[in-house]
């Protein structure tokens, strides 16, 4: 099978291929912004000449949150031309894409885990522009376009909370994290594992909700990584979203049901906190930033 992998030096671009590097007979072709820009369409289709994939996963995104509400032009055009001009793409060669998505694309405040269908109502540049990336994929791909939603990801490759977490452990007594939002973290291995598990399966192109199973607030998901850090999880301590001040509102609640992904005939991901675990076991100097 022959893979084209966008945001290949990211967290999840990197642990698929290295998933992908187990099978003999897969061909990767992972690339990152400096080798191809996905809102160039002539670029992008010269790809799929050189190339000739079988199946696109795009893991490339705009993820500076904050960073967005000042510059929604920017992560727009990563967030929403470039999944369009890829799925255009994947169009003309007819074969599948698959488009990785967040859990920002919901207000947050519900209080039962977000099916599927449930109405997007994003709070955040961020999520609107993810939003619009959504449903560019599956206009132009109705029968070929997958995007799998997902949250709190984190793994040995870029930044994320674990590493945040873990930098803090070693310069700060005490830090504080707030305590009134909860999620999944999803381990970017466990991601890459289920994204080629659904690229090579018989599942319905749709949306779908890939993460970590179970949920756990911000407070206590680094309670944990402290644990798993050989300190005291005591010198955690809790604050509240308005008391930590961010440029842009985060979902209070953005637990995602997998239903839709189980009912497919696909593997349920691993509990979060076996996750964890498994992560420092494999990957802990990576995430210790050593």
């Amino acid at each position: 099978m022959r893979w084209l992998i966008t945001g290949s030096k990211g967290q999840l671009g990197t642990d698929l291929q290295t998933v992908l590097a187990d099978t003999p007979s897969d061909v990767v072709h992972a690339v990152d912004v400096d080798v191809l820009d996905i809102t160039d369409s002539t670029a992008v289709q010269a790809v799929m000449e050189q190339f000739a994939p079988d199946v696109i996963v795009n893991a490339a995104a705009y993820t500076a949150v904050d960073r967005a509400e000042e510059d929604e032009d920017t992560a727009y055009a990563v967030n929403a031309t470039g999944p369009a001009v890829l799925a255009a793409a994947a169009a003309r060669a007819g074969i599948r894409l698959i488009h990785v998505s967040t859990d920002y694309v919901f207000a947050g405040d519900a209080n039962r885990p977000y099916e599927v269908d449930d109405e997007p109502a994003p709070k955040s540049a961020y999520g609107r522009t993810k939003l619009a990336g959504e449903r560019a994929v599956r206009e132009l791909l109705p029968e070929t376009g997958y995007v799998v939603r997902t949250a709190w990801v984190y793994g040995a490759g870029g930044g994320n909370f674990v590493k945040t977490m873990a930098r803090l452990e070693k310069t700060k007594d005490t830090i504080t994290v707030v305590d009134d939002q909860r999620g999944s973290p999803t381990w970017s291995f466990d991601l890459a594992v289920a994204l080629v598990e659904l690229a090579r399966s018989d599942a319905p192109a749709a949306i779908y909700h890939c993460t970590g199973t179970g949920d756990i607030t911000w407070f206590a998901f680094a309670q944990a990584i402290f644990t798993r850090l050989g300190a005291d999880p005591a010198r955690v301590l809790p604050t509240t979203s308005e008391a930590y001040g961010m440029a842009a509102n985060r979902p209070t609640y953005s637990v995602l049901s997998d239903r839709t992904w189980r009912e497919a005939g696909l593997n349920p991901m691993p509990e979060w906190s076996d996750a964890l675990s498994r992560a420092f076991a494999t990957v802990g100097e990576s995430l210790r930033g050593a």
